[in-house]
């Protein structure tokens, strides 16, 4: 079951391998759910699994642009206001019409994917341009170390709530899921 983030080999390596497992468990909870399932809110929030996975592609693909583009600003992932706000704020109309679970996990891989090659081509020095967005007010300017570990507390956040949303939808609970998306029985053998 690979649940645990895989071993890695310096410092590049663990920022962008513990990254990517942080997009990955987010896929994970969308593992077997119907387009009725990840539009639904369960908790006291407004957030749903389907909302909350097109935030994480939003944030991820933005912060793989920006790294990328370090020491530049790095370009806005293309998006409507309208769109920005929602996936941005986690809102329900984050969730687009043709979203399904197995379309958001593919995107959300992609996002991991785009994300682990900019970091593991970056230099951790490297100084970028903070957004101009209110939750960075006051800052300028972060180093791709900074940003990198920035990206692994949002995302293993995001993870929680994944875990959470999943769980209150259907009882399976993350090691479940983990089991279930790799093909393995639940619980296993010797249990």
């Amino acid at each position: 079951m690979p649940f645990l983030t895989a071993e890695t080999t310096d410092e590049l390596d663990s920022l962008a391998t513990f990254a990517g497992q942080q997009i990955e468990q987010v896929a994970t909870a969308l593992h077997g759910l119907s387009r009725e399932q990840i539009r639904q809110t369960p908790s006291a929030s407004a957030m749903s699994l389907g909302a909350l996975a097109r935030h994480v592609i939003l944030i991820s693909e933005s912060a793989a642009s920006r790294i990328d583009a370090a020491p530049g600003a790095g370009v806005d992932v293309e998006r409507t206001p309208a769109q920005f706000q929602a996936e941005g704020g986690i809102s329900p109309d984050a969730v687009r019409e043709e979203d399904t679970a197995d379309s958001l996990i593919a995107e959300l891989q992609q996002a991991a994917g785009h994300l682990t090659a900019a970091l593991r081509a970056s230099d951790p020095e490297a100084e970028g341009q903070y957004p101009d967005q209110p939750w960075f007010e006051g800052r300028t300017t972060w180093t791709v170390r900074w940003y990198a570990l920035h990206q692994i507390e949002e995302n293993a956040r995001h993870a929680g709530h994944a875990d959470i949303l999943r769980e209150s939808i259907d009882g399976k609970g993350a090691y479940e899921v983990n089991a279930l998306a790799a093909g393995q029985q639940w619980p296993p053998t010797g249990w």
